[in-house]
Parts: C-alpha cells; sequence; structure tokens
C-alpha cells in the first residue's frame, strides 16, 4: 500500500492530509513533507488521519518528530483520527 499527501495552508494552519498506510518505508515522506509546512507563517500544523489505513510504530515516531519540529518554533500539532482500529494504537 501506498501512502498518500495532500498539503496546504489554510488560517495560519499548515494541513496535512494522509491516506494509505504510514510504515517503515512511507514515515520519512511523511515526516518531511510535515517538515516543508511548518514555518514561519504557520507554526501549527495539523495532519489528517481520516484516510489512513494503516499505521505502525514507524508512523508514531514520524509523529514524535514532528512535534518536535512543531514545538521548535512555538507552534502546535494537532491530529485527527476517527477510526477505532487506530486511535487504539494512540492510547
Amino acid at each position: 500500500m501506498s501512502l498518500v499527501l495532500s498539503a496546504y495552508s489554510r488560517d495560519g494552519f499548515g494541513v496535512l492530509a494522509v491516506g494509505g498506510a504510514i510504515d517503515v518505508h512511507t514515515a520519512p515522506e511523511l515526516r518531511k513533507e510535515a517538515a516543508e509546512l511548518i514555518g514561519p507563517e504557520s507554526r501549527n500544523l495539523v495532519v489528517d488521519l481520516t484516510e489512513v489505513d494503516f499505521l505502525d510504530s514507524s508512523a508514531l515516531g514520524a509523529l514524535v518528530g514532528i512535534q518536535k519540529d512543531v514545538t521548535a518554533v512555538n507552534g502546535a500539532l494537532r491530529v485527527v483520527c476517527a477510526k477505532p482500529r487506530l486511535l487504539r494504537i494512540f492510547e
């Protein structure tokens, strides 16, 4: 399964909509795309995992790294996830 990313900015927020699978092969791509959205104009980032079908510990590691990047510029990270199976991983 592949990773699908859609990035845009809105009202001072970077938004990264993610679909597909986030694993050891695709997590670096997620982290890279997120880093490109973080800057002086958009310190806050929303990562929308609504269309993600699979994630593993590499995905969690990427999200922790993204959190550190956002915090370094005094921003905030918000993650959108509604699938119960994926929410259990976060719990």
